[in-house]
C-alpha cells in the first residue's frame, strides 16, 4: 500500500537540530522519528491485511505470479471444463497457473495444496472434494499470506476462506423440482380428485455444502404436493441423508435406484427421479432401463439434472433424461479470476451475496451466478451460448 503523501510529507524531511539544543532534546527527536517510522511500517503492515486485498497479495515485480487451482476430480467432463476455462483465463490476465486434480480423494488434494502453498503460489482457488476436511491446510495458507476463494463447493468450518464464487445453489434445487411439477401439471386440479404421481428422490455428495441448498430448494417447491398426497414416495425415503450419493458417483446411484425399483415397484411405475446432476442422472436411467422403462408401454420417468454435461444433453435430446441444469461455468470462471486478479491488486472483488453462505466460522461473501433449466425445448441455447457446437449435439 502506497502511503499517503500527506503521511509521508511531514516525516521524511531530516532536518539537523539547531547547535543551541541540548544533546538530550536532539536524542529524544530521534527516537521520536524512530518510532514514527516504526508505527508508519506496521500501518502499512496492517492496511494491507485488511480484507484480505493489501499490497502484500500484489505480485512483485510486476508478474502475475502463480495461481493454484485445485479440482476435485477429471472423472467428470465439468470439471475438466471448470479447470482448463480457469487456467485460460487467469493467463489471459497476465498469470501462470499449477493446476491439479484430486481423483475425488481427500487426501490427494490436501497433498496439493499443501505443495502449492510451499512452492509460494500467490492465490488459491479450491473447489473442495470434503468441504470440511480442509481446515488445517489453510491455515497453513493463511500462515503463508495466501488468500482462498472457495469455488462453486463452499470450504466449511475455516475462517480462511475469502471468498466464494459460485451459482445460485438453492434456485437449481427450485428448477429442478418446478420441472417436475409443471410436467407431471400438479398445479392443475386432480382428475377425479385423488390422482397422485410417485417420485423418488436423490441429493448430492453429504460432504459437499451445495448439496443442502440443492436439496432445501427443491423441498421448497415439492413439500406442498407431498402434503396434499399428490406426490407420493414408494420409498418412504425422504429425509436428504437416506438420499445421498457420496462423491455423485452414478454408479453409487445406480445402484440405489436398483434397489428403489425391486423393492418398492411391481406394477406400479416410477412418475419421476429428483436427480441433482447429470453424472447421477446416468446412472439412474441405466437402472431403470435395465427394469424395462423405455419402451412403448413402460416410458422413462421425468429425470431431471445439472451441468448439462454433453452426454445428459444427448441423452435428452435422444428422450431419455429429461432436464438438466445449465450452469455456465465459463461465466463462473472468469468471476473467479476477476475475483482473483482484484484481492492481488489490492482492490475488493466485485460480490451480491454477504449472508447466505455462513460456513459455520463465517459468512463468505460471494457472487452467484444465475442457472438457467434445459430440456429438449431448449437446447440450442447451449448453441447459441457457444457452449457447445451444433455438431456436438447432432
Amino acid at each position: 500500500m502506497r502511503i499517503p503523501r500527506s503521511v509521508t510529507r511531514g516525516v521524511t524531511p531530516r532536518v539537523p537540530a539547531p547547535r543551541s539544543r541540548p544533546p538530550r532534546l536532539r536524542a529524544h527527536r530521534t527516537a521520536t522519528a524512530a518510532l514514527l517510522a516504526a508505527l508508519l511500517a506496521v500501518g502499512v503492515t496492517a492496511c494491507g491485511q485488511e480484507a484480505r486485498g493489501g499490497s502484500r497479495y500484489k505480485p512483485s515485480g510486476g508478474e502475475g505470479g502463480v495461481i493454484g487451482l485445485a479440482m476435485p476430480t477429471k472423472s467428470s467432463e465439468r470439471w475438466i471444463a471448470d479447470g482448463e476455462n480457469m487456467a485460460e483465463q487467469f493467463r489471459k490476465a497476465g498469470y501462470e497457473t499449477d493446476l491439479q486434480y484430486g481423483d475425488d480423494k481427500v487426501e490427494n488434494q490436501i497433498a496439493q495444496i499443501e505443495n502449492m502453498i510451499t512452492k509460494g503460489r500467490r492465490l488459491l482457488v479450491i473447489a473442495a472434494i470434503d468441504g470440511s476436511a480442509l481446515t488445517e491446510v489453510l491455515r497453513q495458507a493463511e500462515d503463508a499470506g495466501i488468500p482462498v476463494i472457495s469455488y462453486d463447493r463452499l470450504i466449511m468450518g475455516s475462517q480462511h476462506v475469502d471468498y466464494y464464487a459460485s451459482f445460485d445453489n438453492e434456485r437449481v434445487g427450485e428448477l429442478q423440482a418446478r420441472y417436475i411439477v409443471d410436467r407431471l401439471e400438479l398445479g392443475k386440479p386432480a382428475k377425479g380428485g385423488s390422482e397422485s404421481h410417485s417420485i423418488e428422490l436423490f441429493a448430492g455428495s453429504p460432504d459437499d455444502n451445495n448439496t443442502k441448498y440443492f436439496w432445501n430448494g427443491a423441498m421448497k417447491v415439492l413439500r406442498p404436493y407431498f402434503a396434499s398426497g399428490r406426490l407420493v414416495v414408494r420409498s418412504k425415503q425422504t429425509r436428504m441423508n437416506q438420499a445421498t450419493t457420496l462423491r455423485w458417483d452414478g454408479g453409487t446411484a445406480q445402484k440405489r435406484m436398483d434397489d428403489l425399483i425391486s423393492k418398492n415397484y411391481g406394477e406400479e411405475r416410477v412418475d419421476a427421479v429428483l436427480s441433482p446432476y447429470d453424472g447421477i442422472s446416468i446412472g439412474i436411467i441405466s437402472a431403470l432401463k435395465s427394469a424395462g422403462y423405455g419402451g412403448k408401454d413402460r416410458p422413462l420417468p421425468i429425470v431431471t439434472g445439472q451441468d448439462a454435461e454433453l452426454a445428459s444433453v444427448k441423452s435428452i435430446l435422444r428422450g431419455e433424461q429429461t432436464q438438466t441444469v445449465f450452469k455456465d461455468t465459463r461465466k463462473l470462471a472468469a468471476q473467479a479470476v476477476a475475483m482473483g486478479d482484484a484481492v492481488l491488486d489490492g482492490r475488493r472483488p466485485e460480490v451480491n451475496n454477504t449472508t447466505d453462505y455462513h460456513n459455520g466460522r463465517k459468512a463468505v461473501p460471494s457472487f452467484l451466478l444465475d442457472p438457467v433449466s434445459i430440456d429438449k425445448s431448449n437446447t440450442q441455447l447451449l448453441v447459441r451460448e457457444g457452449y457447445f457446437t451444433a455438431g456436438q449435439l447432432t
